[in-house]
């Protein structure tokens, strides 16, 4: 018989019921996972029918997508934090592009004065760039200017594809003389000032740029998805169905738009979100309390702090502590001390467990057999294998009266899984600061690792709705399984960017696996997710194709 190690063999009843209510309280069945997307839609027909919902449906005035045979030359103008980017994007026309790009640092200066003095700061930036890294400086062909895409990373209320009034400014930026005007004119007039033959003809939002960059590398796709430190979506709706875009020439024209959701404040009023004491009090404590529900169950920036509230409480926990003896440490005490990025440490800790079975049978015992839900699924094209599937054996007694911690776990470990739970115990006294792997037991390795499962698990079903909910409101699935007769049969495009889903352990398996439970496997199986390259830079560029294909004399001076 293959050895095991106990873990819980000495856990309090008390603490298993603590912990048991915590996992209830994350889990989602297929029942609720449907109510959410739902509520997706519901408020989808709000945003595309009214303007000032939280869920905005912006139209973005972008009417098609690339579809990677395109050719030429394209700026971008990427403004959004420390640093501004200027890309030029040269597009080959076989689905691959060749990116130049340099960036250059806004001081905190320019953030605060005169809009004329930053703008100018912008154009001088372009004329640098042009002189000194692009392959040109020249318009192409018979053109007068250089066509250039605009993301701008701030609240603005877009009126046209080369439109946009700024509300607000954020991330330390307060020019001032801006609020209220036109962002594009004003970067425009800087550049006339500057007697550039450069014209903005596109702003746009990453997420925008996320869905034209994965149409131009693999083909047109309906939805591009940020899953990062925040989150968003955009895709593709009929200009029909933008009914509060009321007679303007762009309903006229028909055909379709791209939307861009800002779903991440979906549910703000936190109807449908499972909503737990450990989410209320991140919000209470957030700089945005109320806002950006969403965002705040599924983005990077707040799963580590979730996850951190809960191992306080375990740690907080009366009579006895349940974890790591009481202790803490100041990671733990520090208000988002515990980043989304240890949390991925855990798990793939616990992910590098190799395929392994324990085969004999003990005397009188039980062989329960743990196989995990996600099925083999197709990533990027390639076959990903389903999670090994490890046989784990509790004899009677065990089974009903020592069976400790969180119910979902074992009492008994394989050699294999305790040499991860040692990494895990590794990373935490690493990552979170304790003095000596002393302070850290298995148990306590197990229980966080169960923590940072349930958090992320919760995360990428939460996302496999929102996918779903495009899906069923572009006529390519439906919540009960069945399949629309007009719908995709063989591909269905969704491009995605964003550290959480590109490098989190199992990430989108998770939300395939939500997804499948939505829209059946049928569909399922002929969604391609793949990596979006660049929205804000690349789809910036591809912003500019589109404006230029919409209007072909946008570059003639005139």
């Amino acid at each position: 018989m293959a050895h095991t190690s106990a873990i819980f063999e000495s856990f309090p009843e008390t603490s298993q019921r603590l912990l048991d209510d915590i996992e209830k309280q994350f889990q989602m069945d297929t029942k609720d996972l449907q109510k959410l997307t739902a509520h997706f839609l519901r408020e989808f027909s709000q945003g595309l029918a009214e303007y000032n919902h939280p869920m905005a449906m912006i139209p973005s005035f972008v009417t098609g997508v690339p579809d990677g045979t395109e050719t030429g030359t394209f700026l971008a103008l990427d403004l959004g934090g420390t640093n501004l980017r200027v890309c030029e994007v040269e597009l080959h026309g076989n689905n691959t592009f060749t990116l130049r790009q340099q960036k250059y640092k806004v001081s905190e200066t320019l953030k605060t004065g005169e809009a004329t003095v930053l703008f100018d700061y912008l154009a001088d930036s372009v004329d640098e760039f042009l002189t000194d890294y692009a392959s040109s400086s020249a318009p192409q062909g018979d053109l007068d200017r250089i066509p250039l895409g605009l993301t701008f990373s701030f609240p603005v209320e877009q009126t046209a594809l080369d439109e946009g009034k700024i509300l607000t400014w954020t991330k330390g930026f307060n020019a001032k003389n801006s609020v209220g005007k036109d962002v594009v004119k004003l970067l425009q007039d800087a550049f006339d000032r500057k007697h550039l033959h450069v014209k903005c003809v596109a702003l746009i939002n990453d997420t925008v740029g996320a869905l034209l960059s994965r149409s131009y590398t693999a083909g047109k796709s309906v939805l591009g998805a940020i899953f990062g430190t925040g989150t968003n979506g955009a895709y593709l709706e009929d200009v029909a169905k933008i009914t509060k875009l009321g007679n303007s020439s762009a309903v006229a024209k028909g055909g379709k738009m791209i939307v861009n959701t800002e779903w991440g404040a979906f549910d703000n009023a936190r109807w449908v979100l499972p909503s737990t004491p450990f989410d209320n009090k991140l919000d209470r404590e957030s700089i945005n309390p109320h806002f950006q529900a969403f965002e705040k169950f599924i983005s990077g920036m707040y799963l580590g702090e979730i996850t951190r509230n809960i191992l306080l409480a375990l740690i907080d926990a009366a009579p006895k502590p349940i974890l790591f003896s009481g202790k803490s440490t100041t990671a733990l005490n520090t208000h988002y001390g515990l980043d989304t990025a240890v949390m991925s440490k855990v798990e793939e800790a616990w992910e590098s467990i190799q395929e392994e079975s324990v085969s004999e049978e003990k005397p009188g015992g039980n062989v329960i057999e743990s196989t995990s839900a996600e099925a083999t699924a197709k990533v990027n094209g390639k076959i990903v294998p389903p999670t090994p599937k490890v046989t784990l054996r509790f004899d009677p007694e065990s089974v009903q009266h020592q069976m400790k911690g969180p119910s979902s776990l074992p009492a008994s470990f394989t050699p294999q899984q305790v040499a991860a739970l040692e990494r895990i115990r590794a990373v935490l006294v690493e990552e979170l600061g304790f003095s000596s792997p002393d302070d850290v037991t298995l148990r306590d390795a197990a229980i966080v690792r169960w923590t940072c499962s349930l958090v992320a698990e919760r995360a990428a079903k939460l996302s496999g709705c929102a996918v779903a909910a495009v899906l069923v409101q572009t006529g390519q699935a439906r919540l009960d399984g069945t399949v629309p007769d007009d719908a995709e049969k063989t591909r269905i495009g969704v491009g995605v960017d964003g550290s959480l889903i590109q490098f989190y352990p199992r990430f989108q398996i998770r939300v395939r696996d939500a997804l499948r439970s939505l829209v059946g496997a049928e569909v399922e199986k002929v969604v391609e997710i793949g990596m979006a390259k660049d929205g804000s830079g690349v789809g910036a560029a591809l912003c500019a194709l589109q404006a230029v294909k919409q209007h072909p004399d946008a570059l003639i001076q005139g």
